[in-house]
């Protein structure tokens, strides 16, 4: 009986630390959809969290979510800015440019847009990542989490996507290689900014705190804006503290 006790509890608390990694993850795309975007001026996209309610949660499904992120526990629904990619990038701008010079602006947009919507896919598995390393006290850095370890993150799904956005890209492996260590430092940046992961933490706190299974677009812009707002007055004042 005793024993049947501790796995019990072993089992709950497994479930409890899979639950807080899920909500991280989750929690860093939705801060990337939002923040990320708006600091690269692109325009505001729609956006929701489902969470699956974790009591209906089995060992089937948190293994489904180590080994591929396969949307079993909780998705970010939305959110990106091209949903529809094209054969070729290249083939695209050729055709755009021909019509007009006016036309490169929409090519650049297009490119920003592109960009962003890698970026805010990895973060996702990196948010994640820099949680796991916090709760056990390790360091958080490009050497111990680099692209491969994101899987281990439950970012299989994640990266997939990405790939297929770089299968558009170029036709070059070397320009695709050099192109994705580019946005995954970008991403890495963006999760390591103090500001971003504030906010990230905030909204991750909300998911575990609540009871809602959709958490809707408004609301969490509404969260990561205040937060953003609440930790640059904490460093204004601060700085003001400390000037004297």
């Amino acid at each position: 009986m005793k024993r049947n006790k501790i796995i019990e509890v072993l089992d709950l608390d497994k479930l409890t630390e899979h639950k807080q990694r899920v909500a991280f993850h989750e929690a860093g795309h939705a801060a990337g959809i939002h923040l990320n975007n708006k600091a690269r001026r692109l325009p505001p996209v729609f956006f929701k969290i489902i969470f699956k309610d974790m009591g209906g949660v089995t060992d089937a499904d948190v293994m489904a979510y180590q080994t591929t992120h396969d949307d079993c526990i909780a998705r970010v629904e939305g959110g990106r800015l091209i949903e529809a990619l094209p054969l070729s990038i290249d083939g695209l701008m050729r055709e755009l440019t021909k019509h007009s010079d006016a036309m490169m602006q929409l090519v650049k947009d297009y490119m920003l847009a592109f960009e962003a919507d890698i970026i805010n896919l990895l973060i996702g598995p990196l948010a994640e990542a820099k949680h796991v390393a916090e709760t056990d006290d390790e360091l958080f850095n490009h050497q111990l989490v680099n692209l491969k370890a994101l899987k281990n993150y439950g970012g299989s799904s994640d990266l997939a996507l990405v790939h297929e956005y770089l299968q558009s890209f170029s036709a070059d492996k070397q320009q695709r290689d050099e192109k994705l260590n580019q946005l995954f430092t970008a991403a890495f940046d963006f999760v390591n900014n103090d500001a971003h992961w504030a906010a990230v933490t905030k909204l991750a706190d909300y998911i575990l705190g609540g009871s809602k299974n959709i958490i809707g677009c408004e609301e969490i812009v509404l969260m990561l804006d205040q937060s953003i707002n609440h930790f640059q007055n904490r460093r204004r004042i601060a700085r003001h503290h400390y000037n004297g």
